[in-house]
C-alpha cells in the first residue's frame, strides 16, 4: 500500500530514507513567508479600519477583512500537498450566478469561509512562529554539533563554540560533537516529522474539515451506484439481445418443425406425442417471449412510460385503472425504474393481496415523477431492508420492491409503503427529473 501523508510515512521503516522528513521540513520552513504576509494583511485591514471613521466605510472594511482567510485557506490547501498526497478538496460551493457580489454573497453564507478567518488569525499571530521554532529547534542543535569541525577549521583550529555553550579545542573532541550531531538528526527528522503531520491534521481540520471528506465519500458512493446502476442496463440489453436473436429463433423454428411434422404424421401414438411436444415449444416460446418483454419492453423503449404502464395493466390479472397522461418522455434510466416498479408491484397485488382492483397513477410535477399504485387488497404489506418483504397477506410489499428501491435511490428517488391491516396498501415513489420530449 503506497504511503499517503507524513503521518503514515512515520509509521513505515524506511521514513528515514524517503522524502518524508525532508517535505516535512519544507512545509515547516513554507509556513513563515505565507503567515508573514497574512499578518501584515491583517494589519493593514486593522490600520485601515481604525483611521476611517465613517461608518458605512468601516462596514465596508469589515466585510472586506471577512474574505481574508479566503486567499490564505486557497494556499493553505495546496500547502498541504507538501505532507500529504492527497489532494486537500476545495469545501466552497460554486454560485449558483455568475459576479463578485454572487460569488461574495455565497462566501458569507459559507461556515467554511469563517472558519478560514480564524485560521488566518491564529496562523498569522501565532502558527508560522510555532512553525519556525519546531524547526530552529528540531535541525539547530544537530547541524550545529555536526558544523564543529567546520567551525574550528575557520577559527584557524583555535577554538569553536558548541551550540553557545561549550568550548571546543581540538579535532578530535570537534569529531566527536559532529558524530554526536550526526545521531541526533534522525532523531530530530523524527519529531519534525510528528510535529508536521500534528499542524497538517490541524489545518485540514480548519480547512476542509471532516464534513468535507465525508461529502466527497457520498459522492464518490452516489457515482459509484449510478455506474452500477448503468453497468446493470447495459447487462439486461445484452440479454435481452441474445434471447431474441438466438434462443427465441430457434424456438420458433422447432416449433414450426414440430408443426409440419404433425401434419405429416399418421394418426397413432407418434401423432399424439409430436402434438404434445408441439404444444410444450409454443408454452415454451410464449414464456420466453414473456421474459424477453419483462427484461427489455419495447413498447416503453418505443412510446414512452405512459404506453408501458397502459400495457403492463393490460396483462395484469387483476383489474387495473390507470391515470397517467400528459407525461412525455423521460430520462430512459428515470422511466425503467418506474415501470419496473409498477410491474413489480401489480404482480404482488395478484398473489398476495386478494384485491379486486388497483389503480396505478403517474405524473411529473416539480421537476419530479411521481408514481403511485394503490389496490383495495388485504393490506399489512411489508417492506423489509435485507430482501425480506411482506408475508402472503402482504399486498405490494416483498423482496422485489426492496430491490426496486434501491434502484429508484440510486436516481436519488424514494419509495415509501402504506398498508394498514384491512388496507388499501399504497406504493409511491419519487423520481427526480425532466421531461426530454413532449408528444403533441
Amino acid at each position: 500500500m503506497s504511503t499517503r501523508n507524513v503521518r503514515q510515512a512515520l509509521y513505515q521503516p524506511g521514513y528515514l530514507r524517503s522524502a518524508w522528513p525532508w517535505r516535512a521540513v519544507l512545509y515547516l520552513m513554507s509556513s513563515a513567508p505565507v503567515g508573514l504576509l497574512a499578518l501584515l494583511g491583517i494589519v493593514v485591514f486593522a490600520l485601515v479600519g481604525g483611521v476611517l471613521t465613517i461608518v458605512v466605510i468601516g462596514l465596508v472594511v469589515l466585510a472586506a477583512l471577512g474574505l481574508a482567510g479566503v486567499p490564505v485557506g486557497a494556499v493553505e490547501r495546496r500547502r498541504l500537498r507538501l505532507v500529504d498526497n492527497s489532494p486537500a478538496r476545495n469545501p466552497h460551493r460554486t454560485p449558483d450566478e455568475p459576479g463578485l457580489l454572487a460569488w461574495a454573497r455565497v462566501r458569507y453564507q459559507e461556515r467554511t469561509t469563517w472558519y478560514e478567518l480564524a485560521y488566518t488569525v491564529l496562523f498569522a499571530f501565532g502558527l508560522w512562529m510555532a512553525d519556525a521554532l519546531a524547526l530552529l529547534g528540531a535541525l539547530g542543535a544537530p547541524l550545529g554539533m555536526m558544523a564543529t569541525p567546520i567551525l574550528l577549521a575557520l577559527d584557524g583550529g583555535g577554538q569553536a563554540q558548541v551550540l553557545k555553550y561549550w568550548t571546543v579545542t581540538s579535532y578530535p573532541e570537534a569529531s566527536a560533537w559532529s558524530l554526536g550531531g550526526a545521531m541526533l538528526l534522525p532523531v530530530a527528522l523524527y519529531c519534525l516529522g510528528v510535529f508536521a503531520g500534528l499542524r497538517a491534521a490541524f489545518a485540514h481540520l480548519l480547512l476542509v474539515g471532516p464534513e468535507g471528506e465525508l461529502r466527497e465519500e457520498l459522492g464518490e458512493v452516489a457515482r459509484s451506484r449510478a455506474r452500477l446502476v448503468h453497468a446493470f442496463e447495459a447487462e439486461r440489453r445484452r440479454i435481452e439481445r441474445d434471447l431474441h436473436d438466438g434462443a427465441q429463433q430457434r424456438l420458433v423454428a422447432l416449433t414450426m418443425t414440430l408443426g409440419l411434422a404433425r401434419l405429416d404424421a399418421p394418426p397413432g401414438p407418434l401423432a399424439d406425442q409430436l402434438a404434445k411436444a408441439h404444444d410444450e415449444a409454443g408454452k415454451v416460446l410464449a414464456e420466453l417471449r414473456e421474459l424477453i418483454h419483462g427484461i427489455h419492453p419495447q413498447v416503453l423503449a418505443d412510446r414512452g412510460l405512459e404506453a408501458a404502464l397502459g400495457d403492463a395493466a393490460d396483462r395484469s390479472p387483476v383489474p387495473v385503472l390507470v391515470n397517467a397522461s400528459g407525461l412525455g418522455r423521460l430520462p430512459e434510466p428515470v422511466e425503467k425504474a418506474a415501470y419496473f416498479v409498477v410491474c413489480e408491484a401489480l404482480a404482488n397485488v395478484a398473489k398476495h393481496s386478494g384485491a379486486a382492483q388497483a389503480e396505478v397513477g403517474a405524473e411529473v410535477r416539480d421537476g419530479s415523477l411521481f408514481v403511485s399504485v394503490v389496490d383495495d387488497g388485504a393490506g399489512g404489506a411489508l417492506l423489509l431492508p435485507g430482501g425480506s418483504g411482506g408475508g402472503s397477506g402482504g399486498g405490494l410489499g416483498g423482496s422485489g420492491l426492496t430491490g426496486l428501491s434501491d434502484r429508484v435511490a440510486a436516481l436519488d428517488g424514494t419509495l415509501w409503503l402504506s398498508s394498514p391491516p384491512g388496507g388499501p396498501t399504497i406504493l409511491g415513489v419519487e423520481i427526480p427529473c425532466e421531461p426530454i420530449e413532449v408528444f403533441g
